[in-house]
């Protein structure tokens, strides 16, 4: 939503943009254990998707990567998108909008909580822990319609990082 504001300093009027917030989510699934849920320790407090805010700079897939480790210390495979959520409503705390990718744990073992999560496991997808935060129990039910084959997923864009060889953010033009 663009608006004129004018500068307290200097008197002059400029355009100032405020825009949904992007975030990145997954649905790490084990199909031996579940999907993995976090109990956030910051507000809203609840049951939630680990993910987190993108930054700038970087890819959706790249931070969706990233906040995986750091929420749960699992390196994940990202294998398709389910969607992208952007009801205004959706974050109590601001307009957010996710891109929310499914992926499966490489190292399912390795599991723990971690930075703004107080806790996290595998739940079979018929015994989720309640309350679910945001909007991630319908994401969780499209992904139900995704594994029933009521639903397809995107392709995703390979990550810079595994493009490249190189570490960090998405980047343009030609990489050797």
């Amino acid at each position: 939503m663009k608006r004129q504001v004018v500068c307290p300093h200097c008197g002059k009027s400029y355009s100032s943009y405020k825009n949904p917030t992007p975030t990145a989510d997954v649905v790490i699934h084990s199909p031996d254990r579940g999907v993995v849920i976090i109990r956030r320790a910051n507000e809203p407090v609840g049951f939630a998707l680990p993910g987190g805010f993108i930054e700038e700079g970087e890819c959706a897939e790249t931070a969706a990567v990233r906040e995986m480790r750091e929420e749960t210390g699992l390196d994940v495979e990202l294998t398709g998108l389910l969607g992208v959520y952007s009801r205004p409503d959706r974050d109590p705390r601001q307009h957010t909008l996710t891109v929310a990718f499914t992926g499966r744990p490489r190292n399912p073992e390795a599991l723990c909580a971690g930075d703004d999560a107080a806790h996290a496991a595998y739940y079979p997808l018929d015994a989720l822990p309640q309350p679910l935060v945001f909007d991630h129990a319908q994401i969780l039910a499209d992904f139900r319609a995704m594994l029933a084959g009521k639903r397809t997923l995107a392709g995703i864009q390979p990550s810079f990082d595994a493009v490249a060889g190189a570490t960090g953010t998405c980047g343009e033009g030609t990489h050797s």
